[in-house]
């Protein structure tokens, strides 16, 4: 079966999001594919303001989340594989969701996403 836990992870962001509070993401900062800022890690573990207003082409799926932020005025893209993610909750009251152990098929060593393809726009031409 697929692993329900990222399905959990992007109901609770959105129930998060909805109520107008901060989503936190809480990640096991040591898996071997996570790609976080090390020098906020504490005790194994990061947390992550994963709020509109922090973060930049915010992407959850089956893999796990990736977007762009700064982190002390540097760029960085992070990435959090699906199994690393810990928790989903709210900054100002702690209410959310903390995930069940869970089995993940395979020893799957998810990459960190590339940077996103450009797309060229459309081009207009004039037909006679």
């Amino acid at each position: 079966m697929t692993p329900k836990r990222s399905y959990l992870l992007r109901a609770a962001y959105e129930w998060v999001a909805d109520n107008d509070l901060t989503p936190y993401l809480l990640v096991d900062a040591n898996h071997k594919s996570a790609v976080v800022p090390v020098e906020f890690v504490q005790d194994g573990q990061i947390v992550l303001n994963i709020g509109m207003g922090a973060v930049r082409d915010l992407l959850m799926d089956q893999t796990g989340v990736s977007f762009s932020a700064r982190f002390s005025g540097k760029p960085m893209q992070v990435f959090v594989p699906i199994e690393a993610a810990l928790a989903v909750y709210a900054k100002e009251n702690g209410d959310g969701l903390f995930f069940p152990e869970e089995e993940f098929p395979g020893d799957s060593d998810p990459t960190p996403p590339s940077e996103p393809k450009k797309e060229k726009g459309f081009t207009l031409k004039v037909v006679k």
